[in-house]
């Protein structure tokens, strides 16, 4: 965050500049800690809805994409995912819910 962004600003700033889309962000879905190098982060995650933009990867990013259900057990299931992010989405109910014949966003 940015001195003086309250959280809806620093999100919809950080996934402009990280993925190219615009959101209205919604609600705090949940929290977590992740330890670093020098102490811990809070990480919170808000519900977000895409209004604008092409998405497209940002700099700390080699690729992104739009995923469903199956993909994301799948990665799960591989090892693909950032330590701990599966359980927590599946802890916040918040994991992407799986479609049949979506057309990509």
């Amino acid at each position: 965050m940015e001195p003086g962004e309250d959280d809806a600003v620093a999100v919809a700033r950080e996934l402009h500049e990280e993925t190219g889309l615009v959101v209205t962000v919604g609600d705090l879905i949940g929290s977590v800690v992740r330890s670093a190098e020098r102490g811990s982060y809070e990480i919170y995650d808000y519900s977000c809805q895409a209004v604008g933009g092409r998405l497209r990867p940002g700099d700390d990013a080699a690729a992104v994409a739009w995923i469903d259900g199956v993909i994301f057990t799948a990665l799960d299931q591989a090892g693909a995912l950032t330590e701990g992010l599966g359980e927590a989405l599946r802890d916040w109910d918040a994991v992407p819910q799986i479609t049949k014949n979506r057309p990509p966003r």
